[in-house]
């Protein structure tokens, strides 16, 4: 293992761009590719924005933002991720994308280089498979948004060496994560618990047990969750839970994981959660949500 210090980061996306703050915050010099200038640009406003919120909130000194933004750089050309000890993929939830690029980065980087991948609904092992010395492969699974979230996933591909489990945990730590180790299985720990209550979720309002407003506040008060379920749903995306909880079903059959039909039409039409202004509540006009 050559841990150099340098962090390289796969996608510049919501995630990606989540991750890079995180590790550039710990004092790591981040590199992040992506395929175009404009998303490189999109992802760079997306951590400034969140940098300057965390200023305005009086959670992050303007210094420490203006350090940790310095250490974050943006390109297009796979060869400079050359000298990266750490590779952490963030790019789209596609399998097809993901074995593409996993490759051709370990050719870069070398088989001295600790490689990791942020999905949450692929298979590790099968991505694992994808690069040379695969036992040198993991999963680094954050959640979102991945700088406030304490949580990682470090999971265990079928190919992966538990001298890189210790040392994913270990850099989990540095970062300022919590780490807890599971198997390669469809959705991991949290999301095969989690995708199980979102889907009944969904079910009992497509029932019509409650208003979506009704059903979060009695799942907040009543049952001590800090969001209710619907607006879980807005906030992670309904068209990422819906992917992840029906490749978990196909993997598995199991039937708590099938997506209920209420999930797939709201998808079809648009209705996204917060990012497209409508989920099961309404955030159009900045309303924060009301039903």
């Amino acid at each position: 293992m050559s841990d150099n210090g340098n962090v390289a980061v796969l996608g510049f996306g919501t995630m990606g761009a989540g991750i890079a703050q995180v590790c550039a915050l710990a004092g790591r010099e981040v590199v992040v590719l992506e395929e175009s200038e404009e998303r490189l640009e999109d992802g760079r406003q997306r951590l400034e924005a969140f940098l300057g919120e965390g200023v305005r909130r009086e959670k992050v000194m303007e210094e420490e933002r203006d350090e940790t933004l310095a250490r974050v750089r943006g390109t297009t050309e796979v060869g400079d991720l050359a000298g990266s000890g750490v590779v952490i993929e963030a790019v789209v939830e596609d399998l097809e994308t993901k074995r593409a690029l996993l490759p051709v980065v370990a050719d870069v980087v070398g088989e001295g280089a600790i490689m990791a991948t942020n999905t949450s609904a692929l298979s590790v092992t099968e991505l694992a498979a994808t690069v040379p010395r695969p036992e040198r492969f993991g999963g680094l699974h954050f959640f979102n948004p991945a700088p406030l979230m304490k949580l990682v996933e470090v999971v265990a591909a079928v190919q992966t060496s538990e001298e890189t489990l210790d040392f994913l945990e270990s850099f989990a730590k540095e970062i300022g994560k919590e780490p807890v180790r599971t198997k390669d299985r469809p959705g991991f720990l949290v999301n095969r618990l989690l995708m199980p209550y979102l889907n009944q979720v969904v079910q009992a309002y497509d029932d019509g047990l409650a208003t979506a407003e009704d059903m979060d506040v009695a799942l907040e008060g009543g049952l001590g969750y800090p969001m209710g379920g619907l607006k879980l749903l807005d906030l992670i995306g309904l068209d990422v839970h819906l992917y992840a909880t029906s490749a978990a079903y196909e993997q598995t059959h199991d039937p708590h994981l099938a997506p209920p039909p209420l999930l797939s039409r709201m998808v079809d039409a648009g209705y996204l959660g917060r990012k497209s202004g409508r989920g099961f509540h309404d955030y159009s006009d900045g309303n924060g949500g009301r039903s």
